[in-house]
């Protein structure tokens, strides 16, 4: 059964906004109450958090899909609706989140460390919010956003100081095994080595991580084998150790061309060429292995790298790799910028004066307007209530959108979309609407967008008509 996993596809919802509460105070001897209607809560966060108890995105795997709950409606006599709880997901140091496309969206690293995955909705403002001099008594509120949902991808960059590289059966697995407490998996057959092992190493004053990454073969940077799903993980660590089999069975191998090939294919991977490397001659207590590293070893350091002799099995060496090391990882950590304390930083978002745009679609022939603000209050209006679309109509006035479709060639009667081509809401555009609320019949309604009411009229005309035979009575006098 899977134990590690480094990558997996993750399916956030945050929770949507609650419904604002239309609502008028009801109370005796007080005729004239007023709207009391409540705002709706908000929405959960879905936020990824660094946890240093987390190793692996095994969690995830299983239980990909991750919701916050909704924020709770408002009520009547001024209570505001629940905010919705946040969801928290601990995910382990050193990940990595994406979009589908593969853009990076954040790099976590460090305990504690946040991103807001999905953003919970707003709620929606009750009526008492909405009320104004000119519109007291409002028949409607604004409904709560949804909340933000994205698929977002999660790889997790292990975040080592030293990398032990190889081929299948070098001895990695051996070595980690004896230089930490680790204790991976060892076997005399290539690919035991499956996931990254981690262990931690003290030389002296000094505390290392070191990693074990399953085994290099040609072809790993363009995915044969396990290379290119795991080569990841080094990209973090300061050293990387290549470590060389001397006692290899194989007749087409031999430890300086090993080192070549591992050595390309980290070049053809991209992004390691400033890191130190330290090469590892392993299994010396073979009569054979320590001849053939007596013969490379001039070779080897000829060409600039630092070369340890070392028998895992034998716990040779060990102590001198051991120490060499932390002071490679000694002085790459003096090297690194002194990190700050976090800090809040407040990035308000550039807009331009108008906040939104008004274009032309050829293809649907509409004028579709884009911005925030024209698309949050069609999110936020009941189209169901006659007085919250008339308020939209005037919201969109007042913040120019009008004006601009003029400008744009627009006519009354052409078609007017708010919002992207998926979900958009479009109406015919009458470039009357605007006023406000001297405009305005009973609450819940709104003339300008009445449709005919054939019982309505009926009673005005029987009203009508009955006043005039009232009239006519109190004229006829036989006296």
């Amino acid at each position: 059964m899977t134990t590690f996993v480094d990558r997996v596809e993750l399916h956030v919802a945050a929770g949507n906004g609650g419904h604002g509460c239309a609502s008028v105070h009801r109370e005796k001897f007080k005729p004239l109450g007023g709207p009391d209607g409540g705002n709706g809560g908000r929405g959960g966060d879905v936020t990824l958090v660094v946890d240093q108890a987390v190793t692996t995105l095994l969690e995830y795997h299983h239980s990909p899909h991750r919701k916050a709950t909704n924020g709770q409606p408002g009520a009547g006599d001024n209570r505001s609706g629940k905010d919705g709880q946040d969801l928290v997901l601990a995910v382990p140091d050193g990940t990595v989140v994406l979009d589908k496309q593969g853009n990076v969206l954040a790099d976590l690293v460090g305990q504690g460390t946040t991103f807001v995955a999905g953003q919970g909705g707003r709620g929606g403002l009750g009526n008492a919010a909405l009320s104004s001099a000119r519109r007291k008594a409002p028949g409607f509120a604004l409904l709560g956003e949804p909340g933000e949902s994205r698929d977002i991808v999660l790889e997790l960059k292990t975040v080592a100081d030293v990398a032990l590289v190889g081929y299948p059966s070098a001895g990695k697995s051996s070595l980690i095994s004896v230089l930490s407490a680790a204790k991976p998996k060892i076997a005399d057959y290539p690919f035991t080595t499956l996931v990254p092992n981690l262990g931690v190493v003290t030389a002296g004053s000094t505390v290392y991580t070191i990693a074990d990454v399953p085994g290099l073969i040609p072809g790993a940077s363009q995915g044969r084998g396990l290379g290119l799903e795991f080569l990841r993980h080094v990209e973090r660590c300061s050293v990387l150790v290549h470590v060389l089999d001397t006692a290899t069975l194989e007749s087409d191998r031999d430890p300086v061309t090993d080192l070549d090939t591992i050595e390309e294919e980290l070049r053809q991977y991209g992004g390691l060429e400033d890191r130190p490397r330290i090469v590892v001659l392993n299994k010396v207590d073979i009569p054979d292995g320590q001849d053939l590293a007596d013969m490379i070893r001039p070779d080897l350091e000829a060409r600039g790298y630092q070369v340890f002799e070392v028998s895992a099995v034998a716990r040779l060496g060990l102590k001198e790799l051991s120490f060499a090391l932390a002071g490679i990882v000694a002085e790459a950590r003096a090297a690194k910028p002194q990190e700050e304390a976090t800090r809040i930083v407040i990035r308000p978002k550039a807009v331009d004066d108008a906040g939104f745009t008004v274009t032309y679609d050829e293809a649907d022939e509409v004028y579709r307007v884009r911005g925030e603000k024209p698309e949050r209050w069609v999110r936020q209006t009941d189209f169901s209530n006659d007085e919250a679309v008339g308020y939209l109509a005037d919201r969109l006035n007042r913040l120019g959108v009008e004006d601009k479709l003029m400008k744009a060639g627009a006519r009354a009667g052409d078609g007017v979309a708010i919002g992207s081509e998926e979900n958009a809401v479009v109406f015919d555009w009458e470039p009357s609407m605007m006023a406000g609320a001297e405009m305005l019949g009973r609450r819940g309604e709104d003339h300008r967008l009445e449709a005919p009411r054939p019982a309505a009229q009926r009673r005005r005309d029987r009203d009508a008509e009955r006043d005039d035979v009232q009239r006519e009575f109190d004229e006829f006098d036989p006296f």
